[in-house]
């Protein structure tokens, strides 16, 4: 194997994810997706940005003043991806009685909840997560970035679950936007929660082991990046169409659960 093949592979996936984001955001826009789901819009830029910045920023600004930026972004990203979570069982639901809305919801989190109370990334001490230093408040926020992106994958896969349940008697059967939007959540979630799970269980015991388990990390990696790249394209072919029995994409105006 040429000893730049992974360095290559990196740069090569890191081309086309940017460029898929950026193809998705011109098909959202220009196909008028982006009044229907404005949040998941949002959240395709923050990531677009991130990828842009880490790209461009790094090695030309101090470490700390990276860190922060990045992890800025991240915390906005994980804030949006909730958003996109609401935004799609507000319009994959519309008509839900607000009771049985609050009920769902509920039970939601608390299954996420403690999902991600067994199997997120928890300090095992907290004496160095403090906001009395600038190293502390990084590290309060790459933890709510760490454990933020895990509670959405679990929340994603919970909705789509909902959506493939009951999705057909509302307005998230098959089809329709909103149920290829949580399609390619839900594959994206899955080979996020499998990878960081998997990892978790790996214990090595000698420096051969460790390096093993480095090199099998980042071909485990570029596979969960290609499988976001295979997200992004289902996105943009999704999306580019109309949905069947309409001739145009026209906004809706959802209300709140009743």
């Amino acid at each position: 194997m040429h000893p730049h093949s992974a360095f290559d592979l990196v740069h090569i996936l890191w081309t086309i994810t940017f460029a898929a984001q950026l193809v998705l955001l011109v098909v959202l826009l220009g196909r008028d997706r982006l009044k229907r789901f404005p949040w998941f819009a949002t959240s395709i830029t923050l990531i677009t940005l991130n990828l842009l910045l880490e790209e461009l920023l790094t090695g030309r600004l101090p470490q700390i003043t990276l860190v922060a930026i990045s992890t800025t972004i991240s915390d906005l990203t994980v804030l949006a991806s909730l958003f996109v979570l609401l935004e799609l069982a507000r319009r994959g639901f519309a008509g839900v009685r607000r009771p049985v809305w609050i009920a769902w919801t509920t039970g939601l989190l608390l299954v996420a909840g403690g999902a991600l109370a067994i199997i997120g990334s928890w300090p095992q001490s907290w004496k160095d997560y403090s906001f009395a230093s600038l190293v502390g408040r990084l590290r309060i926020m790459q933890l709510f970035s760490q454990n933020g992106d895990m509670l959405v994958y679990l929340l994603t896969v919970e909705l789509a679950l909902l959506v493939v349940l009951f999705g057909n008697d509302f307005k998230a059967g098959w089809k329709t936007h909103v149920q290829k939007i949580v399609i390619g959540l839900t594959t994206v979630a899955l080979s996020a929660v499998c990878l960081q799970t998997y990892i978790k269980t790996l214990h090595p015991t000698s420096r051969e082991q460790y390096q093993h388990i480095v090199e099998l990390y980042g071909k485990l990696v570029n596979a969960d990046r290609i499988v976001y790249i295979v997200a992004l394209i289902w996105w943009i072919a999704c999306l580019w169409f109309n949905e069947p029995g309409t001739e145009q994409s026209k906004p809706e105006h959802d209300s709140l659960p009743e």
